[in-house]
């Protein structure tokens, strides 16, 4: 056993999960001397020719020496680090610290070390040597390590591209026939771009053997019908899955091979052949017993359906701990539990693996839902309003994660952002647990398709089965975060399918002016108000009046389309009385070919229905369908005939019945198009659409984070780094907070403290006059409104008439903390901050300072680092920006000026992530130029890993 003079306390934080390139999973972990047989057993089943490529030399098996080197380490200057799967060694890395000339050393003033991997020839191919490079890659840079060594044989093609791909800077020498790699360890944009798309693949391909798996094993599928696991067998037997089915039941009679028609067995070792996912439908107290036997059985990934976990306590919260970490001991992934199931709507799958009883429709949009109920009522919904006349829109795929221990949004979304079959993306988000890479992501899926997501449980406590890090962000602010990476944010499932089905069906608007026309000039009034309210910019409705045939309608949007000061058309139509009134499918039928006619803007339908009073009129002229017509009403009325008022463009439609026939699609390169009941949910759907087009096109060009000539990051550091040296994590002087900011060219005005009158006096004289006095007693602080501030003293009278008016009216100088500061230029009183927050990372806000931030909350935020076009919108998109472009006649200020200040506030939050908060407030932004009044800076020891780390799933 190792003991504490041989090594440092055990690096528990370097456990971690990974995913690996075929979307199996590892632990990595660090070797102890605990794993000597681990080792040997592992160094067994590695081939001649691998073991030759790690030794140079033929090495059949390992010394009693060489198990006690490669199992013993300090952890500082001698570290290995092993894959596992199970209880075995899959692959190992270890560094070994070096100085001059390859010898060994210690201390930090040797930075370098050399690295050797070693891989299971089973399991090569599968990414393991890369996510064990960037583990051990962490690992060094952590212990002071700066730089990578290794010496690889010319014929070892693998091994050199896992160095050469891994994307840091690097250099390479031949010499005596090795191929010597040489490579600094601070991640560069090249080295961050292949660990994400590493991750990418294997988190997308995690996901896609769930969604599209060869063979399912329904386990829990009770003798009697109607139970969940039972009715999920049945779903997937009825909704066509294309590939082997099965029914396990432990409780099966002997002798038993079928249950509904499925193979049955009774535990899943039996079933001969693989089996890819398994659905797990037992109670709780069992699930670990199928778990171990899916996981013998080499099963890919499990649906987890069972309740009894996180959401039921303590208890269950360990329960679902304990899952999370049996499942991926055997390497496979878990959606659940209390999941409502998963659907894949592909032809070549067809897998309603689901508590759902129909197959969706097929179709672009892709699901995802935390919450079962919440999962229902969108396919119900989706389902009502897919389809129609005019075509359908159905689903690609639905994802119920449930509790979401293991899948989660982050991992589907990997899938997502490469599924051919998935146009738009809609979440129902309860809780994100990690913010901070799904906002990365999201940021890239958006910019390749729409994202919708609605959050629920956005003012409390997420659900009690969701283990996620707490945000000290209000929900303001993360919504904000969600829209700066493209995030279509909505607050209502109604929005979110209202928002989906335009982006499902529609191309995007090159701008916010919108046409409207219709036969309703009240509806075409409601729609333009509407437009307004969300910041559109419409055109005055045109009324084609009530007597508007489908003609007169085609001829209107033709023209709509065809006016190049249009960027999208709301057609409004409300059913009307009388011969020769436009029916629903002679009016989508026009809509539908004039829209074909310019396919390149939007078109949403506003269509009112009467209800009962429709229906009633339809049969009162007695040509509407009598039960038990062999076929439906011709879809185009003849002379004095009405048909059943439906819901034009066919959003609104009701859903198919069972063994109707389904609506025909569209012709070739046309779009269905989108209706709705109220004028207000389609022109907030169609914003949304507007302000997603002006994002993915700013997207195209995000700005630059600038260089300064004149920021001093070293010195920062050093002055960082013995600040620190004092403390834990502290708040700073006034002078210290003046000298860190300085290093980033932002001064802050001297304020020097005033405790008596004569001491005020000695400041201003140090000063200059006009001064200010101000207390700075936390009550008072900023809060000109209460009178603790005098402005424009001009002499040394003035002054002490000011601090004995303070004194009289709050208190003694003890209570007020008066300081005296020389008078700034007049301007905006502005705000800004920079904090690190747990959850969403670094985040810069802005704002005016006082009522408007403090009372109204008119803040503006952007995640850090910043870009020059960030900050030009950050300074635009408070409500109260008028204020600093001259309105009603006052001077505009240097809003230039006050955009350089923020970019190195958050140049100095990134370049060090030691400073975890920075406040600058008051900042008066002048007509010409600013003035920093008051500052505050936060120092914290920066996290073991960032978000530059290695991937990693969550700890459990």
């Amino acid at each position: 056993m190792q003991t504490s003079s041989d090594r440092h306390e055990y690096p528990a934080h370097w456990e971690a999960d990974v995913v690996l390139r075929d979307g199996g999973t590892a632990r990595i972990r660090p070797i102890t001397a605990d794993d000597a047989e681990r080792l040997v057993s592992f160094y067994e089943q590695v081939s001649d020719e691998s073991k030759y490529y790690r030794f140079f030399a033929p090495y059949p098996r390992l010394s009693a020496k060489d198990v006690h080197r490669f199992t013993h380490h300090d952890f500082v200057d001698r570290v290995g680090l092993a894959a596992t799967v199970g209880d075995e060694f899959i692959g190992t890395v270890r560094y070994d610290r070096i100085g001059a000339g390859g010898r060994p050393a210690t201390g930090a003033e040797a930075d370098e070390a050399e690295v050797a991997f070693l891989v299971q020839d089973a399991h090569q191919g599968r990414g393991v040597a890369s996510a064990l490079l960037e583990h051990i890659a962490a690992v060094a840079r952590e212990r002071g390590i700066r730089r990578f060594a290794a010496e690889v044989l010319p014929a070892n093609t693998k091994m050199i591209k896992v160095f050469t791909d891994a994307g840091y800077t690097q250099k390479r020498s031949f010499e005596d026939g090795v191929v010597r790699l040489e490579f600094g360890l601070e991640p560069t944009d090249r080295s961050l771009a292949v660990q994400y798309a590493r991750e990418q693949r294997a988190e997308a391909r995690s996901v896609q053997r769930l969604l599209a798996p060869g063979a399912v094993a329904v386990i829990g599928t009770g003798r009697a019908s109607g139970g969940v696991g039972r009715s999920i067998l049945g779903n997937i037997r009825d909704g066509g899955f294309t590939g082997r089915l099965y029914a396990v039941n432990g409780a099966l009679p002997q002798g038993q091979k079928e249950l509904d028609g499925v193979p049955a067995f009774r535990s899943v070792r039996d079933i001969d052949g693989p089996v890819d996912v398994a659905v797990v439908a037992v109670p709780a107290e069992r699930v670990p017993e199928v778990v171990a036997e899916c996981g013998e059985h080499d099963v890919q990934g499990l649906v987890v359906v069972s309740a009894g976990y996180a959401e039921s306590g303590p208890d269950g919260r360990e329960r679902q701990r304990a899952l999370v970490r049996q499942a991926r001991s055997y390497g496979m992934r878990i959606i659940g539990p209390s999941s409502f199931g998963v659907i894949n709507t592909s032809p070549e799958v067809r897998l309603n693996a689901s508590l759902a009883p129909d197959m969706p429709r097929a179709g672009r949009i892709g699901l995802f839902a935390q919450s079962g109920a919440i999962g229902v009522a969108l396919l119900s919904r989706l389902h009502r309003r897919g389809g129609g006349v005019t075509g359908v829109t159905g689903l690609s795929t639905f994802v119920s994660s449930g509790n979401r221990a293991d899948v989660s949004g982050n991992d589907v979304l990997q899938y997502w952002y490469e599924d051919a079959d998935t146009d738009v993306a809609l979440m129902y988000l309860e809780s994100i647990g990690n913010p901070r890479k799904f906002t990365r992501l999201a940021r890239r899926t958006a910019a390749a398709k729409p994202l919708v997501v609605v959050q629920g449980a956005r003012h409390g406590a997420g659900p009690r089965g969701h283990a996620v890090r707490a945000t000290q962000l209000p929900h303001a602010t993360v919504s904000a975060l969600l829209r700066q990476a493209g995030v279509i944010r909505v607050d209502t499932i109604t929005d979110l399918v209202d928002a989906g089905l335009l982006l499902a069906r529609q191309p995007l608007p090159a701008g916010p002016r919108v046409a409207i026309l219709g036969n309703s000039e009240s509806l075409g009034l409601l729609t333009y108000d509407a437009c307004l309210a969300e910041g559109l910019r419409p055109h005055p409705p045109q009324d084609l009046t009530t007597a508007a045939s489908a003609a007169d309608f085609h001829a209107a949007l033709s023209h709509a389309l065809a006016d190049d000061s249009s960027d999208a058309v709301v057609v409004t139509a409300i059913p009307s009385v009388g011969e020769g009134s436009v029916g629903d499918a002679a009016l989508a039928e026009a809509l539908r070919s004039a829209a074909a006619e310019q396919p390149t803007k939007p078109v949403l339908v506003v269509h009112v229905e009467l209800g009962g009073l429709a229906e009633a009129l339809s049969a009162a002229t007695s040509t509407a369908p009598q039960p038990g017509a062999a076929s439906g009403p011709d879809p185009t009325p003849r002379t004095g005939e009405r048909v059943k008022p439906r819901a034009a463009a066919g959003a609104g439609a009701p859903a198919d019945e069972k063994g109707a026939p389904a609506p025909a699609p569209p012709p070739e390169g046309t779009h269905p198009i989108p209706a709705y009941p109220a004028a207000e949910r389609a022109v907030r759907a169609l914003a949304q659409a507007v302000a997603y087009g002006q994002w993915r096109r700013d997207a195209a060009d995000p700005g630059r984070v600038p260089e300064y000539e004149d920021i001093d990051e070293r010195g920062a550091a050093a002055l960082i780094e013995g600040m620190l040296a004092r403390g834990q994590g502290l708040t700073l002087t006034t002078e210290a907070t003046c000298e860190l900011l300085a290093a980033y060219g932002v001064h802050v005005h001297r304020a020097l403290p005033a405790p008596t009158p004569d001491a005020a006096a000695e400041a201003a004289r140090t000063l200059g006059h006009p001064v200010a006095l101000k207390a700075t007693a936390p009550h008072l602080r900023h809060r000109a409104d209460l009178g603790g501030v005098r402005l424009d003293l001009a002499d040394e009278e003035q002054l002490r008439r000011a601090y004995a008016e303070l004194t009289e009216l709050f208190g003694s100088p003890e209570e007020l903390r008066p300081v005296v500061q020389r008078m700034a230029p007049r301007g905006v009183d502005t705000v800004v901050r920079a904090v690190i927050d747990p959850a969403a990372g670094a985040v810069l806000s802005f704002g005016l300072a006082g009522a408007a931030s403090q009372l109204l909350g008119d803040m503006a935020h952007r995640l850090i680092p910043v870009t020059d076009r960030d900050a030009t919108s950050l300074v635009r998109s408070i409500r109260t920006a008028p204020l600093l472009f001259g309105w009603r006649g006052s001077a505009p200020v240097d809003t230039p000026a006050l955009e350089e200040l923020m970019l190195r506030v958050s140049r100095l939050v990134h370049d060090h992530p030691e400073v975890v908060a920075v406040t600058l407030e008051p900042v008066v932004v002048a007509p010409h130029g600013i003035s920093v009044l008051g500052a505050s800076v936060r120092l914290a020891p920066p996290p073991a890993r960032d978000d530059h780390g290695p991937r990693t799933l969550p700890a459990y």
